[in-house]
């Protein structure tokens, strides 16, 4: 989760302020951003909302980044336009997943996607360990606490669980790209473009349910921005300055309480309560993600 600061003073005052405060308020900020999001559902699907939160993103970050100053081919635009429409549907799964179920849980298995992928193939048994444990917590989250038991539908709840493992699923795969994306060229320009190109092929998916954002007052639209400000551009700009200041083992460890912290989001704006097999299965998705390493991504992690 990177971008440049536009403003060197604003830059400068943020490399002020400690590294994992800038984390873990990048955190607060993307999921509050999903806060706001659960209540733009209830207007529109939430493929829709994550649609038109890709388009006020590629908006503001391509007046940001000015990506047409970089040199650009076919190979590298198929490759950025693949790596946005990834970016984009792993969003889009991710909102469908936390209109049916809690904002913690869904955070808790995206993350297990891409704890599981590095930590079993890393062939350590450290890695081997972080796996069993990430493949426990979505057990955990997913066989007891959502407690099937009390829902006369489960339709739902199969829905948002497919979608929240989908989205993980999704992570990683973006995860690689966006890894290839910033060994070769300049990942912001291409976080950018990306999200820009899948704006686009992605809108006959989503724009034909976006006719109720037309026909709402200013209080709508303004909370369709914050979202696309709340759970991309704050969180691009802080963690740009937070991950060059961090190691692999500290942004690692900053990583395994995002999880926690879409919990509290989730309790405070959205009252959702966890349960115990939802507490039990965050701690250990948590520790998973303290004891993998992770890749340093150009563009968003997941939510």
């Amino acid at each position: 989760m990177t971008a440049p600061v536009a403003d060197p003073t604003a830059a400068r005052g943020l490399a002020r302020v400690p590294a994992p405060a800038l984390f873990i308020t990048s955190g607060i900020s993307q999921y509050s951003g999903a806060a706001i999001a659960v209540g733009l559902f209830a207007l529109m699907p939430p493929h829709t909302v994550a649609w038109l939160r890709a388009v006020v993103s590629a908006l503001l970050l391509l007046v940001l980044m000015r990506p047409w100053r970089a040199p650009w081919t076919r190979r590298t635009l198929r490759q950025t336009s693949l790596f946005g429409v990834v970016l984009v549907v792993m969003n889009m799964l991710f909102y469908v997943a936390i209109h049916y179920l809690p904002l913690g849980a869904v955070v808790a298995i995206e993350f297990a996607g891409p704890a599981l992928v590095a930590a079993w193939g890393s062939r350590s048994v450290r890695g081997r360990v972080a796996a069993g444990l990430a493949a426990a917590g979505v057990a955990a989250i997913s066989l007891v606490g959502l407690r099937w038991d009390l829902h006369d539908d489960v339709g739902p709840l199969v829905l948002g669980l497919v979608c929240a493992v989908a989205a993980g699923a999704t992570w990683a795969w973006y995860m690689v790209l966006a890894g290839r994306i910033a060994a070769v060229r300049d990942g912001q320009a291409s976080l950018a473009v990306g999200t820009t190109v899948a704006a686009v092929v992605l809108a006959p998916l989503a724009a034909p349910w976006a006719g109720p954002l037309l026909r709402s007052e200013a209080p709508v639209w303004l909370a369709v921005v914050g979202v696309g400000v709340l759970s991309s551009v704050i969180p691009y700009a802080l963690d740009q300055v937070a991950i060059r200041r961090l190691g692999t083992a500290a942004f690692a460890l900053l990583n395994a309480l995002l999880p926690a912290t879409a919990t509290v989001v989730g309790l405070v704006a959205l009252r959702q309560t966890p349960t115990p097999g939802e507490i039990v299965g965050l701690v250990a998705i948590s520790v998973a993600v303290a004891m993998t390493p992770r890749r340093r991504a150009v563009g968003p992690d997941g939510g």
